[in-house]
C-alpha cells in the first residue's frame, strides 16, 4: 500500500487502541484514520477463531463504509479475516448471509444495520470493539439516536474508538455516555492548514458561476476535479452545462442509485471523466488519488463542510488546489470559513471581469427600526 511512515493520527491512536483503551480522536478525513483504528482491530483478531463478528465499524454514508471496507481488506490481505459491508441501496441477501455466518469485522451505516437488528438478522452478541467514524456527520443526518439504540443492544462491547472531524456540543453527551476514560487525540486544527494545499477565491455573481468554471477549465492543468454544489438540482444543472461544453463529467448526489454513485466514483478515480459534480455526499470518506482540484461551486453553509470538501485534494502530502466561487450573498459564509481555518483565503482576479477588485466586498448595512430589532 506504499506506506512508509505512520501519519500523526496513527502515531497517537494506535498504541492506546492496541492496549484496549477507548480513544476519542479529532482528525480530518485523509489523515489515515482507517489504518489508525483498523490495524489494532486486525492485530487483536489474528489469533482468535473465525466465525464470530467481533468488531463493528459505523459510518454515516455508504461511500465511506465501502471505502473503509476496501482499506481494511487491503490491510488484511495476508490473513483469513473476513470483512463485510452493510448499507442501504443494495440487495440485503448477501449482507444477511455475512452477518449470520459471522464476518469478523462488519462496516455498516446505522440505518441499514438497525433494520437488520430489528428483524433479528444481525447477531452481534460477540462484538467487543466498536468504531464510530465521522461521528459529527452522523449527527448532521440524524443517526445519533439510532447509534445509541445499536450500542444499547450490544452488551459485550469492551472498547469504543470514536473519530470525528469536529466535536459539536450535540455529540458531547454521546461521548460522555459511551466512552470510558478515553485517550484524547486532537489533530483537526493541524489538518485544516495543509501545507501542500493552495486555496483561492473568485468573487463572482451567481449567474456567472458556470461561465467562470468553463473559463477555468480551459486551463489543461485542471485535469481532475470535484465540483461541489449546495443542492441536487444545482448539481444536475451544472452537469448538463458541462456536458454541453463537451467536458467529460460524472454526477453524484442522494437521488442517484448506489450503482450510479459507484460508477461516478470509478470514472473520476480512473480518469474517465474530468469533473465529478457532487453534493456534500462526496465531501467525506472519498479517497481519490491524484485529485488535483476541488471547486466549491457553491460556498457550503457550514464552515466544517468546507474543510471536508477541500480535504478531498492534497491528501497524503500530495499537492492540490481548492477553488471557491463566492457571490456577494455568500461572503458572510466565507468569513466564517476563514475564522475556522485561521487564515484568509487568497482572492484571485476573475478572468470574466479582470477589471474588478479582488477584495471581498464589505457587508451592506441595512437599517432596522428599534422595534424590529427588539423583535
Amino acid at each position: 500500500m506504499h506506506f512508509t511512515a505512520p501519519t500523526p493520527i496513527q502515531v497517537q491512536a494506535i498504541p492506546p487502541a492496541m492496549e484496549g483503551r477507548d480513544v476519542l480522536a479529532s482528525a480530518q478525513t485523509g489523515s489515515g484514520k482507517s489504518a489508525a483504528f483498523g490495524l489494532p482491530i486486525l492485530d487483536a483478531l489474528l489469533d482468535l477463531p473465525r466465525g464470530k463478528t467481533r468488531a463493528l465499524i459505523l459510518a454515516p454514508t455508504r461511500e465511506l463504509a465501502d471505502q473503509i471496507c476496501s482499506h481494511l481488506r487491503l490491510l488484511a490481505k495476508h490473513t483469513d479475516i473476513r470483512i463485510a459491508s452493510v448499507y442501504g441501496g443494495v440487495a440485503a441477501g448477501p449482507q444477511i448471509t455475512a452477518l449470520r455466518t459471522g464476518a469478523d469485522i462488519v462496516v455498516a451505516t446505522p440505518g441499514r444495520l438497525w433494520d437488520h437488528m430489528q428483524s433479528g438478522k444481525a447477531p452481534l452478541k460477540d462484538v467487543t470493539t466498536v468504531v464510530l467514524d465521522e461521528a459529527d456527520r452522523m449527527l448532521d443526518i440524524g443517526f445519533l439516536p439510532i447509534v445509541r439504540r445499536i450500542l444499547s443492544r450490544i452488551e459485550s462491547v469492551r472498547q469504543i474508538l470514536f473519530f470525528s472531524a469536529t466535536m459539536p456540543p450535540a455529540i458531547h453527551g454521546l461521548v460522555k455516555d459511551i466512552l470510558v476514560d478515553p485517550v484524547r487525540v486532537e489533530l483537526a486544527l493541524e489538518a485544516q492548514n495543509v501545507e501542500t494545499l493552495t486555496q483561492k477565491l473568485y468573487a463572482v455573481p451567481q449567474e456567472h458561476k458556470t461561465a467562470l468554471f468553463l473559463e477555468l477549465l480551459k486551463d489543461d492543468s485542471i485535469s481532475s476535479a470535484i465540483a461541489f454544489t449546495r443542492t441536487k438540482a444545482r448539481a444536475n444543472r451544472l452537469a448538463i452545462a458541462l456536458q454541453r461544453a463537451q467536458i467529460p463529467v460524472a454526477l453524484m448526489h442522494g437521488d442517484r442509485s448506489q450503482g450510479q454513485r459507484e460508477r461516478a466514483l470509478e470514472h473520476i478515480k480512473h480518469g474517465r471523466v474530468r469533473v465529478l459534480v457532487a453534493t456534500d455526499i462526496a465531501a467525506r470518506g472519498i479517497d481519490i488519488h491524484q485529485l488535483g482540484h476541488v471547486v466549491n461551486f457553491d460556498v457550503p453553509m457550514a464552515p466544517e463542510d468546507y474543510v471536508h470538501r477541500v480535504g478531498r485534494t492534497a491528501r497524503a502530502q500530495a499537492a492540490g488546489d481548492a477553488i471557491t466561487f463566492a457571490a456577494d450573498d455568500e461572503e458572510p459564509l466565507i468569513r466564517r470559513i476563514e475564522h475556522i481555518i485561521g487564515k484568509r483565503i487568497e482572492r484571485s482576479v476573475n478572468p470574466l471581469f479582470p477589471e474588478a477588485s479582488v477584495e471581498a466586498p464589505k457587508p451592506r448595512m441595512v437599517y432596522q427600526s428599534k422595534a424590529r430589532r427588539r423583535r
